[in-house]
């Protein structure tokens, strides 16, 4: 199993850190969709991966790997399913991943491409392509005429480099996100700087 399993456990990694990430308040439970092929491997290791990338950037690298990731889910009372669907939209075969906290529910979905690689192709119910790098930004923000022009050009100023850039909105001038890839990690100062956009509603380092 392992050739095949191999780049959906990273993937399943890739979306749990994203959302360990952004989420800021107690988890409560944690929901899997399998959609497609994806859904007739085994489980148990997808599973077991995507749960510690969700809980690593939470409880610490030395606190939780794939082995004790369910068990750490357990003891602090997240509560974990699986789902398995057929095919549905534009991919055969993704993975999406529903987390609950105690204020909000919020959604990432992935799926691996023909050359073995991840991608993110939802957050929060939004379509984007984007491949994941070692060190991105993640904005949420009002659907407005120049922010692109605006976000790079304060980055530039900043001293950031981007590598990529995705975009997606839900609708016309209301909530759209950007996630980028740069070069380095985006640091405290600079996601402040960010912030004051007045596009901008949040701003995360991954």
């Amino acid at each position: 199993e392992a050739p095949i399993l191999r780049p959906w456990i990273a993937l399943a990694e890739m979306l749990g850190s994203f959302a360990g990430q952004v989420t800021e308040h107690a988890l409560q439970e944690i929901e899997i969709e399998y959609v497609g092929e994806v859904g007739g491997l085994n489980l148990k290791p997808l599973t077991a991966a995507l749960t510690a990338g969700l809980l690593v950037p939470l409880v610490g690298e030395g606190g939780v790997n794939m082995v004790s990731a369910p068990v750490v889910a357990r003891e602090r009372g997240v509560h974990i399913t699986e789902t398995r669907k057929d095919a549905q939209g534009a991919f055969g075969s993704y993975i999406r991943l529903i987390v609950t906290t105690e204020q909000q529910t919020r959604s990432v979905a992935g799926t691996v491409y023909s050359d073995g690689k991840p991608r993110f192709i939802q957050i929060k119910g939004i379509n984007l392509e984007a491949e994941p790098m070692r060190y991105m930004l993640y904005t949420t923000n009002t659907d407005t005429p120049g922010y692109i022009g605006a976000l790079g050009t304060k980055l530039g100023d900043l001293g950031v480099n981007i590598a990529t850039f995705a975009l997606g909105r839900r609708e016309k001038s209301g909530e759209a996100i950007a996630l980028l890839g740069v070069d380095e990690a985006v640091e405290r100062a600079v996601l402040a700087e960010i912030a004051t956009l007045p596009q901008v509603r949040q701003a995360k380092a991954l």
